[in-house]
């Protein structure tokens, strides 16, 4: 049965990214695939829905999986409409060469396809498992922990931007708001959102397995294209390291007193 689902599940996410491929090659941008993630994610979970019994919790995963997918999709899509493709994009486009639209199908779109069936497996589960469920405490408990990482990364996000939108700011470390208690709120929420999910799928048979969405998530903006890709930008500005000894990495904290 798990199988079954996540095959069909696989192969909307396939056709979704094969399109998105095609629609890179004619614009001649590679990061729609960034713009893309959101929404694949929340496909993940409406495909899930529709081929599954469908209840008042597959609804309720479904609407939340939507709300982070669909805002998410929607600022990336106006940050990166006004200005031209982002360089780690133009970067494999240089170095690449010949093979850039082989390696960018199999490197950026196939994989990325994979890792939204990899984060959004407890929508998966839950299409599967769910039957017979009433929306109950873990349920409850699940939703908050999702709405407390939903603030901190609409709030996070919404003051980064306002941030860097007003010129006086140029080449200063955003340490305001949410950013003095951490140095990336924005990411803390995305964690917490994917870990509120599976507290909601928690009271499944095998919901072990469906702890692969949140160590998906955890594993990729710890290591991967979060954090450290952000710190490694930042690492050149000489405010940065003040800013770093002060403020927690991930975790929102007071600030520290430096001596």
């Amino acid at each position: 049965m798990i199988l079954e689902q996540y095959i069909t599940v696989a192969s909307v996410i396939l056709i979704f990214m094969c399109a998105l491929f095609l629609l890179s090659v004619i614009v001649k941008r590679n990061d729609i695939a960034d713009v893309a993630w959101g929404t694949g994610i929340f496909l993940v979970g409406l495909v899930s829905y529709i081929y599954g019994p469908q209840s008042d919790y597959t609804l309720l995963l479904t609407v939340l999986g939507g709300l982070w997918g669909v805002r998410l999709t929607t600022r990336i899509f106006l940050r990166n409409i006004k200005k031209g493709e982002d360089p780690r994009y133009k970067k494999w486009r240089d170095s690449w060469g010949k093979w850039f639209y082989v390696r960018s199908f199999f490197q950026v779109y196939l994989l990325q396809g994979f890792l939204m069936t990899m984060v959004g497996y407890s929508f998966i589960h839950a299409s599967i498992y769910s039957e017979g469920f009433q929306i109950g405490t873990l349920a409850l408990v699940g939703s908050a922990v999702w709405l407390i990482g939903y603030f901190f990364e609409v709030v996070g996000d919404y003051q980064l931007d306002k941030f860097l939108k007003n010129p006086a700011n140029k080449g200063k470390i955003m340490n305001q708001g949410l950013w003095k208690y951490s140095r990336h709120p924005n990411y803390f929420g995305e964690v917490t959102m994917w870990w509120g999910i599976w507290l909601m799928v928690s009271m499944f048979p095998l919901s072990y397995i469906a702890l692969i969405s949140p160590l998906t998530i955890t594993f990729l903006i710890f290591r991967v294209s979060g954090i450290p890709m952000l710190e490694e930008s930042m690492a050149k500005n000489p405010s940065f390291q003040t800013y770093k000894e002060k403020t927690s990495v991930f975790f929102p904290l007071p600030p520290k007193k430096i001596v």
